[in-house]
């Protein structure tokens, strides 16, 4: 069982910027593969980014080049930077950790963290 607990979310000016962290409870974090993604009023789930157990990282389209995944394994977090916001970013962002053992696949989420960009 894996706890995920995101914090670093709030109000922002556009232009600006947030990190946003994700802790993880448990042992065998660096075995997770771990996302960030955001869900806007009305608006299906995306994902934002994620990071492989090895830091292989992908982006979402419209955050590539202003926001940045990445992972301490030693602090069992992850962080999405997250630089030039836009109020299309605004969205509840959670935490996703994800390992598959043989057909076995572990999914766990965290509760999510409010940002809105708005001047």
């Amino acid at each position: 069982q894996v706890q995920l607990v995101e914090s670093g979310g709030g109000l922002v000016q556009p232009g600006g910027s947030l990190r946003l962290s994700c802790a993880a409870s448990g042992s065998s974090f660096s075995l997770y593969a771990m996302s960030w993604y955001r869900q806007a009023p009305g608006e299906q789930r995306e994902l934002v980014a994620e990071i492989t157990t090895e830091g292989n990282t992908n982006y979402a389209d419209s955050v590539k080049g202003r926001f940045t995944i990445s992972r301490d394994n030693a602090k069992n977090t992850v962080y999405l930077q997250m630089n030039s916001l836009k109020p299309e970013d605004t969205a509840v962002y959670s935490c996703n950790a994800r390992r598959q053992i043989l057909i076995v696949r572990y999914v766990y989420w965290g509760q999510g963290t409010q940002v809105t960009v708005s001047s």
